[in-house]
């Protein structure tokens, strides 16, 4: 449970606290439709209805109650994050609230749109450099000089780092909150989890939740199809349109353990998926819902069997130029 260090249980803020970072997770699961001929159920948890419009609201809270339970952070101090938006705008939702200074390091090569939410959330954001990726598409070494810079500015200024690549509560806030949710809503039914990896946690913690309750689960790794380094280690092209996914490393939470498979999708077949959740579905979502969205019909098509498939819409279309 999260301490709302800082704050006076009596004060107004701290109901107001409560409240915004209690509408953190709990999120509805939607059935879509699946093409003429394919059996089964396709679920996806809405994720991009959270209050920074991501998933990474999981994580951001997270790895902050794993940072103050730890004692790695402490009232008052700033907290600064390399991210490509998404965890940013998660991180200014949950510093906001409770009273940290936030700084986003993001690659000047990701969405404007997502830097300008944090910044609206109250977030600070520093456009770090390309090295080789293009707008709208950003590289493994795009991140790395990202991370570089968030790491120099945290002990610079004596801030937080929240490493959300080695931090153990982003994993486990999808351990037990989404694999939870994703049980009950399925009321145990679940054949298959899907899920893009970027850092990792939202793959990983899920899994090994819905593991612990029936092993069988196929739990499967989707990549750019340019950049499945977790499949196969070669990535021919690191410029894709998957921002915050596809690195071109495999992340330290990556667990091979629980993950049973890997799927490729195409940055045509991403987008062609996006404009199809937005105008036949009603989802205005980002490239990495739409890839989660694919690959799962893929998966499913493939299978020919009633089975029950649940994957992530990762995040709102608003955070994206096109």
């Amino acid at each position: 449970m999260l301490r709302v260090h800082g704050i006076d249980p009596a004060h107004p803020q701290a109901v107001t606290a409560l409240a915004a970072l209690g509408a953190i997770g709990r999120t509805p699961l939607l059935e879509l439709p699946l093409p003429a001929g394919c059996r089964g159920r396709l679920l996806a948890k809405a994720e991009m209805l959270q209050p920074g419009g991501s998933v990474k609201d999981r994580t951001a809270l997270g790895c902050v109650e794993h940072a103050i339970d730890t004692g790695e952070l402490v009232p008052g101090q700033a907290v600064v994050e390399m991210t490509s938006g998404n965890m940013g705008a998660g991180l200014a939702v949950v510093c906001g609230v409770l009273g940290h200074a936030f700084t986003a390091y993001m690659s000047a090569g990701n969405s404007p749109q997502r830097a300008a939410m944090i910044r609206r959330l109250g977030g600070d954001v520093i456009l770090v450099a390309q090295v080789d990726g293009a707008p709208g598409q950003v590289t493994g070494a795009d991140i790395a000089a990202a991370e570089a810079a968030a790491r120099d500015a945290a002990v610079r200024d004596g801030a937080y780092y929240v490493d959300q690549f080695n931090n153990p509560g982003g994993p486990r806030a999808h351990e037990t909150g989404t694999a939870t949710e994703v049980w009950d809503q399925t009321d145990g039914t679940i054949d298959a989890f899907v899920a893009v990896v970027g850092s990792g946690g939202t793959l990983i913690g899920t899994a090994r939740g819905l593991k612990a309750r029936r092993a069988d689960v196929v739990c499967l790794a989707v990549e750019p199809h340019t950049a499945a380094v977790l499949a196969d280690g070669v990535v021919t092209r690191p410029q894709h349109l998957l921002q915050g996914s596809g690195y071109g490393f495999v992340p330290p939470a990556f667990d091979r353990s629980v993950v049973d498979g890997y799927l490729r999708v195409t940055d045509d077949e991403a987008a062609a998926t996006r404009s199809w959740l937005a105008q036949r579905c009603g989802l205005d979502v980002g490239f990495t819902a739409a890839a989660n969205v694919r690959a799962a019909t893929s998966w499913l098509q493939d299978q020919g069997a009633d089975l029950t498939v649940v994957t992530v819409l990762c995040d709102t279309g608003a955070k994206y130029a096109t």
